[in-house]
């Protein structure tokens, strides 16, 4: 709750805000608010040459909705589907015509407020709506959905041509003859791409729910890349897809400029606009559906490996949880254990350093961990004595990975692995990229060389910079950014740290120490990636990697 407590009919507003949201439309859904926090200081006052001056902010509330999920797979997103047949895109007007535009993103580029804004109507016809999204989900008869929210219905089907990478045809003319009205107010609503073939299924659905009089038909796909829209034979509009993704990202791209690094800033704005962007893709040289330890798993031999973590270190669930999926017996080491001699690194037959930020990261890129190690007696033994047995093996993943490249001197064949510095967008990167596995004698990546695969990226300092000029045949390296076409690249955002020739993973010479900045660890199971093709089933190919650790160790 934002307010200006004190201010003129501020008080009042928010005592009739309060009893409108907790007394009756909560109520009326069947949920509740368990907690609460306000800033009712939302005034400022000054004196300036001599004049009283104010600012008083509107009564504003954030509201955060969450609910028990209980199966991720079955998920819906706004990506249009082009691989389905005959579509149909449907409206669901929860503002059964009023289409008030008070308080809407066009009264905004106007600047003006308008006069009555969307409200909820019935809130049991909300309810109903809720329901209903509920059997068709389960039913699987929706193919792709958006909720008409800022921008209106214009916004929302671009926005779905924007992810499905496709042309769409709306057609108007069942909805009210204003068309900025009809396709900017931002009423309760949302548009589903259904199959033709299952259109009276559908209505079936939404009828029983009490919602045939407000579903529409608005539309469908084309061939032609365009947003078109019609009223009846009248073209009202019509603009290529990709131009209105330009216009739509422009905004966020002028205060990137202004924030980030602009050259950055100038090559994530050309690959919005580029039209024959492909978008993600994958190429596997291996079966992930294949596994490469069941039998050993199933005979019991679980070896011992350190989950090995730092004050500050967040990724060591997923470590444990991908290492122990492939067969071994996964142990939470923290540094402490090893400066007190509770662990000993002599009782593992691998280390693996997780992500996260070790120190808050002030100390530099691992740098803060990597010191912990090197001043302090007992665990600068235990380490040297690790990195020198020859029947054990290392990973380090991100904060891990710059932590390794701290110590290379301690590790054999490691001595021209690089500095991790940061990004050359000058900010902190958490999207998804796309790498490829190269020929490399990691223990990681035995059969996995000319695989491309998309996988998460969580860093701020990740662009490598070698003390010498670069000799790529110097070093061993593992893994590479590229583009949506598959090409090795420096270009951002397909490249997000900048890192000379895309270099984002590498191995010591005889590759049982890898390092690398990406978190293969968070993507090993396809329900947990925001991409994937669907023929993957649910064993994700970033699983390969962990098995090939434990096939290396016999």
């Amino acid at each position: 709750w934002m307010a200006a407590a004190g201010h003129a009919g501020e008080d009042a507003a928010l005592f009739d805000t309060v009893k409108a949201i907790g007394l009756e439309l909560a109520p009326e859904l069947g949920i509740a608010i368990p907690v609460g926090k306000d800033s009712l200081s939302m005034k400022s006052s000054w004196q300036e040459q001599g004049e009283q001056r104010e600012v008083t902010s509107p009564l504003s509330l954030a509201i955060t909705a969450f609910a028990p999920v209980k199966d991720i797979r079955r998920i819906w997103d706004p990506q249009l589907r082009v691989d389905c047949g005959e579509t149909d895109l449907l409206l669901i007007d929860l503002g059964e015509g009023r289409n008030r535009l008070g308080g809407s993103a066009l009264a905004q580029v106007y600047s003006e407020v308008g006069n009555v804004a969307a409200d909820v109507v019935d809130a049991q016809a909300l309810r109903r709506f809720f329901n209903a999204m509920h059997t068709l989900k389960e039913d699987d008869l929706v193919l792709a959905y958006h909720d008409r929210s800022d921008g209106g219905l214009f916004a929302t089907v671009a926005e779905m041509a924007f992810c499905g990478n496709t042309g769409l045809t709306l057609q108007l003319h069942s909805l009210s003859r204003d068309d900025f009205a009809v396709l900017f107010n931002e009423e309760l609503g949302a548009v589903l791409q259904i199959r033709s073939s299952q259109f009276a299924q559908v209505m079936q659905v939404l009828e029983m729910a009490g919602l045939g009089d407000h579903v529409h038909v608005i539309g469908a796909l084309n061939d032609s890349l365009e947003l078109k829209i019609k009223r009846a034979d009248e073209l009202v509009f019509d603009e290529l897809v990709h131009e209105l993704k330009a216009w739509w990202w422009e905004t966020s791209y002028q205060i990137q400029k202004l924030r980030d690094n602009p050259l950055c800033a100038d090559q994530e704005f050309a690959q919005v606009k580029d039209q024959d962007d492909p978008g993600l893709s994958a190429r596997l040289t291996f079966d992930p559906q294949s596994s490469l330890c069941e039998a050993m798993i199933n005979a019991g031999n679980r070896p011992r490996i350190a989950i090995l973590r730092e004050q500050g270190v967040n990724s060591q669930l997923e470590m444990a949880a991908a290492f122990y999926f492939a067969g071994f017996e996964a142990v939470d080491v923290h540094m402490s254990d090893i400066v007190s001699g509770r662990q000993s690194l002599a009782d593992f037959k691998g280390v693996v350093a997780c992500g996260g930020f070790s120190y808050g990261d002030v100390l530099g890129a691992g740098g803060g961990w990597a010191k912990s190690i090197r001043y302090n007696a007992r665990a600068f033994d235990e380490f040297s004595r690790f990195f020198q047995r020859d029947d054990v093996f290392g990973l380090g993943v991100c904060n891990g990975c710059q932590m390794f490249s701290h110590l290379r001197d301690l590790i054999p064949g490691a001595s021209t692995w690089p500095h991790f510095l940061r990004n050359r967008s000058e900010q902190y990167e958490a999207r998804v990229a796309t790498v490829e596995i190269y020929h490399s004698p990691s223990v990681f990546f035995t059969d996995m060389a000319g695989s491309r695969l998309p996988i998460a990226i969580a860093h701020g300092e990740g662009r490598v910079w070698f003390d010498q000029a670069l000799q790529v045949d110097q070093v061993q390296v593992a893994m590479a950014f590229v583009d949506n076409r598959g090409q090795l690249t420096e270009q951002y955002p397909a490249n997000p740290n900048g890192s000379a020739h895309g270099i984002t993973g590498l191995c010591n010479d005889d590759g049982r120490f890898t390092i690398m900045m990406p978190h293969p660890e968070r993507v090993f199971r396809t329900v947990t990636n925001s991409w994937t093709p669907p023929e993957w089933g649910d064993r994700g190919p970033w699983m390969r990697m962990f098995e090939n650790a434990r096939v290396w160790l016999g």
